[in-house]
């Protein structure tokens, strides 16, 4: 039992003078009441920032109607659940604080259920009454990367199911979705993790095996010793673990009929490793290595040293692989009106994938691992597509508050993405971003740690360090989680406080880590790190009947960490980044009865959470040091009063209401935004599949910002040679009809383009083309009447002795007023009164068309735009193709359309493509799943196109992965060994499998 401050004389604790109080200048600026108490703005005091939760334990709605922010303000923020007033009441006991946050639980679940479902059956009909459109099926698909058992295989046998170490909080999050007290239909997706095969053949229990040659050495020194010089045979080694069939399908069985969690396991193989008659899984740590190597450091502010990139390359495909093969295993089992659910880091890309497969699919993603700021992002050479695989999600769920600020300003300063605290505009839509600080399972945690065994251990635990106060670390073995700052805080607290000396003993519990990062050499040496420490430590501070730092390296049972917890005076959490510790909360469950002060560190995601807990900064060892010295003098009425604040925040903000809350801002983000539906990020592995499927192929491609970037002199958008390069080598192929259809004129295109003999032009919108292998250009308006252009000079002309830096390009069949070059707010305020000048005068003489460009006017005739010329090259190809009479069906029109731009006009060309694709009967020019339609740039426009992609970087990319061209401009043959990691990827998906070249 922890001491009273009165009894401390009595054990023989050095009498301390009275440290006087420490004036507001030492404290922090957010605890000084001289700079809390003074107004910012006038008339808004600190009150007016807090909001009045007394009715919140009713209702859950958040802020009062009164509050300084705006409702949808705060409820972005933190998630909605029950304030901790029923938990925090005068005189109630332990058990009825946990029983009354589980109640508070369900009943919640019940009005929100009321509210929206009113009860499975009953639900779906109430809610299609307020929202037809959004027809909630009841299902929940949860996505994880492992799932919740660790796995053991024995040929023909039930697979070995324990309970998977780590992530207890998600896992317990999954058990109550899948229980009765939840109106949901709950499934598991997640990887099969690496699966471990016992050595030893099945036998009785307490029979020694029959030979030890094929079991491990349990150390070096235990190898067979050579006899005669001659070393007994070694057994050879197996290439991957192969399972047949049948035993995949009896997991399969055993996962799916889990009382505790339905589960649908994901297969992670090479395709050339997965045959019908059964799977071998070769490396399988492979899947983790880019997740855990890049994404998991990186996020915890740790960056590794630049390299060559080839082994990234390989693992950038493999994650990306693994995320396709989560989305095909997802959409096994979808069905419309289904929630999907994605956790964490390893899954970054499945939402935008999901998102291709199905537009209309309910995503949400939770990332459980810290979101580092953007300076440290940038680092990330695929920062781009991990956010773009984020932004398929219509709600992204953070830790705390900073993480999904980060994630907004990322969008913003890496992709351009307009965005606010609220959420991101991305490709025609918007996506939610929202603070939910995940919570455990507070009942669980206090029924399991009141066990006879439980207190047996406790009781051993108290006898031994009698007398003594007890401070307890329990961390993973990795760089994040401060073990070696807490050991060197601990040092100088014994330093600077030497009457504690042999009266506080540190009981520091490290198991080992399960990050791949970890396992290549670091852990060793933090681990060595961490053993010289303690070694100074316990020999300087120590003697020989007392070590005042006990280490154990080694997992711990359940009984034995929490009677831990139980016995400790003090928890001490110095993680350096940590995006959710649950260490923390099960600790103040088990202070029930001795309120032993929490010290966590500021650092730690759970921080923002237990804000009565004792905050430190852990590179700060004087200022840890001083925390710990407080704690152990801190009296009774302030633990108590500590205790009691925390123990009603984490027994009424639990993991039920974690997830609860996630999902009641997910539906109410579903219902306000049902009709937006946003324009998917293009599938490259997709449109490579369909692309080499394909027996003839049409490609039209817009110029100016899409096959090069828009600059402020026209004259200088000149194609680069990879451009050129691309085009050249998709163009060679006999199968590929590859067209250029621009607003430049046909001067400009012959002299940049014209030495391709395989490509197509089109010039001015339509007004004239030139087909493949021609040098004749053909005018389409040659017997329109062109009497309108001078009328149209001579409004631009006024604009341009109006606007300086603004110009006249005049076309053969078009003209063109030019605005990059002039102040962008006088161009663009002077444009729209052209423009409306232009309709109310030319436009009502002429048939002739005003089109707003960007930073431009043009006028041309209405009957020609790039529309036209999309259908009239699609009906030309497709009649010389019914003109062979070929005897397949198929091939008498044709397989494979890619249409490419970013501009107002190039929505003619993908309006003409939806036209000709619609019917479904067979009919259709071109079939819609064949017919990719591509926007570029601007993620906030709304297109026709079907697919975005976000640069014409990202366009020239896709044409160099159809024409098999290396990053270098290489050909086909070394185009593997030289192309970009994306298309690298998407090979490597097609293919299932990555390039032997490689």
């Amino acid at each position: 039992m922890a001491q009273k401050p009165e009894d401390q004389g009595s054990k023989g604790l050095p009498h301390r003078p009275q440290v006087p109080q420490r004036n507001d200048s030492f404290l922090p600026p957010h605890l000084r009441s001289s700079v809390t108490t003074v107004p910012v703005t006038p008339d808004i005091t600190q009150e007016t920032y807090e909001s009045d939760n007394s009715n919140n334990s009713n209702s859950g709605q958040g802020p009062s109607r009164g509050d300084y922010f705006s409702r949808r303000a705060l409820d972005h923020a933190i998630a909605a659940s029950p304030a901790p007033d029923s938990t925090n009441r005068e005189g109630q006991s332990f058990h009825n604080k946990v029983t009354v946050g589980a109640q508070e639980g369900k009943e919640w679940m019940n009005r929100l259920t009321e509210a929206t479902m009113a009860g499975r059956r009953e639900s779906m009909s109430e809610f299609r009454e307020i929202s037809p459109d959004l027809a909630l099926s009841g299902n929940i698909i949860s996505a994880t990367f492992n799932i919740p058992h660790s796995l053991k295989y024995r040929k023909g046998s039930d697979w070995e199911l324990t309970p998977r170490r780590g992530q207890s909080a998600l896992f317990d999050s999954f058990s109550y979705l899948s229980s009765d007290d939840s109106p949901w239909n709950h499934t598991v997706v997640a990887w099969t993790g690496e699966i471990e095969t016992p050595t030893d053949t099945p036998s009785p229990p307490g029979t020694p095996p029959t030979t030890t040659v094929h079991l491990s050495a349990l150390n070096h020194l235990s190898k067979p010793v050579p006899i005669d010089g001659v070393a007994p045979p070694t057994p050879p080694l197996v290439d991957g673990l192969w399972i047949p069939r049948d035993d995949m399908l009896r997991l399969e069985n055993q996962l799916s009929h889990n009382k505790r969690i339905k589960t649908i396991p994901v297969w992670l193989a090479d395709d050339s490793d997965g045959l019908d008659e059964g799977i071998r899984l070769k490396d399988q740590a492979r899947w983790r290595r880019y997740a855990e190597h890049d994404l998991y450091t990186l996020f915890h502010y740790r960056q590794h040293e630049p390299t060559d990139g080839r082994a990234e390359r390989v693992q950038w495909a493999d994650y990306y692989r693994m995320n396709q093969k989560f989305a095909n295993r997802i959409l096994e089992v979808y069905k419309p009106g289904d929630i999907v659910i994605v956790h964490d880091y390893n899954l970054m890309l499945l939402p935008s994938m999901l998102r291709q497969r199905s537009p209309h699919m309910y995503i949400s993603f939770y990332l459980h691992s810290p979101f580092p700021s953007s300076e440290f992002l940038r680092c990330l050479p695929r920062r781009k597509e991990v956010l773009e695989g984020v932004l398929g999600a219509n709600l992204v769920g953070f830790q705390s508050y900073s993480y999904s600020r980060h994630f907004a300003s990322c969008c913003t300063r890496i992709l351009g993405f307009p965005s606010d605290t609220a959420g991101i505009d991305a490709y025609g839509g918007r996506v939610e971003i929202g603070v939910f600080p995940i919570g455990i399972d507070a009942t669980k945690v206090a029924s399991l740690a009141w066990t006879d065994e439980v207190n047996k251990k406790y009781e051993n635990l108290r006898r031994l360090y009698e007398g003594k106060k007890v401070i307890v670390g329990r961390d993973r073995l990795d760089t994040v989680r401060g073990v070696a700052q807490k050991l060197m805080a601990f040092e100088r607290f014994l330093e600077m406080y030497p009457e504690w000396r042999e009266k506080v003993v540190l009981i520091q519990v490290t198991s080992p880590t399960s990050i791949e990062e970890e396992t290549d050499g670091s852990e060793s040496k933090i681990a060595s790190r961490v053993s010289e420490l303690i070694m100074k430590i316990n020999g300087m501070y120590g003697s020989l009947s007392f070590a005042p730092v006990q280490h154990y390296a080694q997992y711990i049972s359940q009984e034995e960490y929490f009677a831990l917890l139980r016995a400790a005076d003090i928890g001490l959490i110095t993680s350096v980044r940590d995006g959710m510790n649950t260490t923390s909360l099960e600790y103040v469950i088990c202070q029930r009865d001795t309120a032993g002060p929490l010290i966590l560190s500021e650092f730690s995601g759970t921080a923002g959470s237990l804000k009565d807990a004792i905050h430190i900064n852990p590179w700060d060892l004087s200022g840890v040091a001083e925390a710990i010295n407080n704690a152990l003098l801190m009296p009774e009425d302030k633990r108590q009063a500590m205790q009691k604040n925390l123990l009603a925040h984490v027994t009424s903000k639990n993991v039920q209401f974690w997830i609860v809350g996630f999902l009641r801002r997910l539906v109410n983000v579903l219902g306000s935004r049902k009709n937006i539906i946003s324009t998917p990020l293009l599938d490259r592995s997709e449109m490579l599949r369909r692309y080499r499927a394909a027996k003839k192929r049409l490609f039209m491609f817009d110029y100016d910002g899409t096959l090069t970037p828009i600059v402020r002199e026209p004259s200088a958008a000149v194609p680069s040679e990879r451009v050129i390069t691309s085009l050249k080598a998709l163009a060679a192929d006999p199968q590929n009809a590859v067209w250029i259809i621009s607003g430049r004129d046909q001067e400009f295109l012959s002299h940049h383009l014209g030495h391709i003999s395989g490509l197509g032009f089109s010039a001015e919108h339509g007004s004239f083309m030139r087909n493949p292998g021609a040098t004749e250009w053909e005018n389409l308006v040659e017997k329109f009447d062109m009497g309108w252009q001078e009328e149209v000079v001579a409004v631009f002309q006024k604009y341009t002795d109006k606007v300086p830096g603004s110009f006249i390009e005049r076309k053969r069949c078009a003209l063109t007023w030019h605005y990059r070059l002039a102040d962008p707010e006088q161009g663009l305020h002077m444009s729209r009164e052209c423009q409306k000048e232009l309709e109310g005068t030319v436009a009502r003489k002429w048939d002739v068309e005003v089109m707003p460009g960007k930073a431009n006017i043009e006028v041309r005739p209405t009957f020609i735009n790039k529309g036209e010329i999309a259908k009239r090259l699609v009906n030309t190809y497709n009649a010389e193709l019914k003109a062979l009479e070929s005897e397949d069906e198929s091939a008498r029109k044709l397989e494979f359309v890619l249409c490419m731009g970013d501009d107002f006009t190039d929505e003619d060309m993908f309006r003409a493509l939806n036209g000709l694709s619609a019917p479904s009967d067979g009919t259709a020019e071109v079939e819609a799943e064949n017919t990719f339609s591509v926007t570029v740039g601007a993620s906030t426009k709304v297109t026709l196109a079907r697919w975005h992609v976000l640069e014409p970087q990202d366009v020239i990319e896709c044409v160099a992965l159809l024409a098999g061209v290396g990053g270098s401009g290489t050909g086909a043959t070394e185009g593997v060994l030289s192309m970009g990691e994306n298309n690298l990827a998407a090979l490597a998906a097609v293919e299932d499998h990555i390039p032997e070249k490689l």
